[in-house]
């Protein structure tokens, strides 16, 4: 099962989007702005911009805001210009860690990189050293509780997800990146709200960690996430839930 995604669905319950809105919004303008760069400005011709949109609509990003951005990412407005950069790494116990960023100015942020792998016991690793372990897919997760696991499974399956699994006090539903809309629109259906929704970097296997390599992990993680540059922070540990909540707590 996935650590990230108990990681995720956790922080979620306990409000910390929410706690982060400001950097939220610094994150959701620079994507809006890369997206609407690669791909232009229409989300309709732009499948990547037009879920950025609805994820900034989700975080109640105002849409002034939200146009603004495109229009840099166009050329209609000045702004700062940012490059999608990934670096891969190893963390406590070994495990491998993708951290995806948008940065105006690289070398700072390959040196932050470092900085922070280093003080929770990792290091950076060469390109290519634990990509190959990532594959891309849709990633929805649901809280137990709120709905049937049959009518979930079943709704889930013919919108196209290609599993369902147990992740503890979560649904993890992964699908192919192509029909992830339609795997959303379908829990949405059923009158529940994911926890979490996204294109994410799935390892193929993962490492259980336990005990302090467990606690190194989580402190690495946080503060990877909380770097300004990161967009997201993907690994292949498996930590028990009430390791993650008590890191939390």
């Amino acid at each position: 099962m996935s650590g990230h995604s108990k990681w995720a669905t956790i922080k979620h319950k306990k409000g910390a989007a929410d706690a982060k809105r400001g950097k939220v919004f610094t994150r959701l303008i620079k994507e809006l702005t890369v997206a609407a760069r690669n791909g232009g400005g229409d989300p309709d011709m732009n499948p990547r911009l037009r879920t950025v949109i609805a994820d900034a609509r989700a975080a109640n990003m105002p849409a002034d805001n939200i146009k603004r951005a495109i229009r840099r990412g166009t050329g209609e407005e000045e702004g700062v210009s940012y490059d999608e950069v990934t670096y891969e790494a190893f963390g406590p116990g070994g495990v491998a860690i993708l951290v995806e960023t948008l940065t105006d100015n690289r070398n700072r942020t390959v040196g932050e990189m470092r900085h922070i792998l280093t003080r929770f016991g990792g290091n950076l690793g060469e390109a290519n050293s634990v990509g190959w372990m990532f594959e891309k897919k849709g990633l929805v997760t649901v809280e137990k509780g709120k709905v049937e696991e049959d009518a979930l499974m079943s709704a889930v399956l013919d919108a196209g997800a290609d599993d369902m699994k147990d992740d503890g006090s979560a649904w993890e539903i992964v699908s192919a990146t192509d029909t992830h809309h339609a795997v959303v629109e379908a829990v949405k259906a059923l009158g529940v709200e994911p926890a979490t929704s996204e294109i994410a970097m799935l390892p193929q296997n993962y490492i259980k960690l336990e005990g302090r390599p467990a606690q190194q992990m989580l402190k690495l993680m946080e503060a990877l996430e909380d770097y300004d540059d990161t967009k997201n922070v993907w690994s292949n540990f498996d930590i028990e839930e009430k390791e993650i909540e008590a890191s939390l707590a």
